[in-house]
């Protein structure tokens, strides 16, 4: 558990400080927000109406942000190469990885959601539900998006293919996590939405290390 212990700690000063860190992620999240207005109209029932899926694909983009440098940084230096031979199970590494990427930059952005959502002009008793949604969201995020970083290793242009392969995989999280807002904005039975995203963050945290250690072994063999 030491281990562990000291790897996430690596990972996570590595990630708020060389990995971009909270404030890129944040900041590009509230440019979006800002950004929206000016595109879909500035009338207040408009925005309402599309606050909480907007807000939503906005922290799907701004959780792409650092996914290129999870594990190429590592790759690059060698450093993925003595992980892979230290004690701890690369699977477990992966993971650890994920989840400090998730502190450094999803958990972050699930405290600003409410924030940008209610700017925006959703209903402020979405509040609660919206933070909820976004911490779960961020973990599907960071750990299914782990899986294109880890894929493009070695890869010309690898930010681009890790969108490329992370995006469709970000579908079901947008569509639970938007659907649940909407419900319950509506008045309508959400929990059913909730329980579908937190079913997808818990098989993208059980699943997600395992096909993110065959693909590194697969970019070092």
């Amino acid at each position: 558990m030491s281990a562990v212990a000291t790897l996430l700690a690596r990972e996570t000063a590595l990630a708020w400080g060389k990995g971009g860190g909270p404030m890129v992620a944040v900041g590009f999240y509230a440019g979006v927000a800002t950004l929206l207005p000016l595109a879909v109209g500035s009338e207040p029932e408009r925005l309402a109406g599309v606050a909480p899926g907007a807000a939503w694909v906005a922290l799907a983009l701004a959780a792409l942000l650092s996914l290129d440098r999870l594990f190429e940084r590592d790759y690059e230096d060698g450093a993925l190469d003595l992980l892979t031979l230290s004690p701890v199970p690369l699977e477990m590494v992966c993971a650890v990885k994920c989840l400090a990427q998730w502190l450094a930059t999803g958990l972050p952005l699930a405290l600003a959601a409410p924030v940008a959502a209610i700017a925006l002009g959703a209903a402020p008793q979405l509040a609660g539900l919206v933070v909820a949604c976004a911490l779960l969201g961020g973990l599907a995020f960071s750990f299914m998006g782990g899986i294109g970083a880890a894929l493009s290793l070695g890869a010309r242009r690898g930010g681009l293919l890790t969108a490329v392969i992370v995006l469709p995989l970000f579908v079901p999280p947008v569509i639970f996590g938007g659907g649940a807002l909407a419900s319950l904005d509506a008045g309508l039975p959400w929990r059913a939405g909730f329980a579908l995203l937190g079913a997808y963050a818990a098989g993208a945290v059980a699943l997600g290390p395992i096909a993110m250690a065959a693909a590194c072994r697969n970019a070092l063999s």
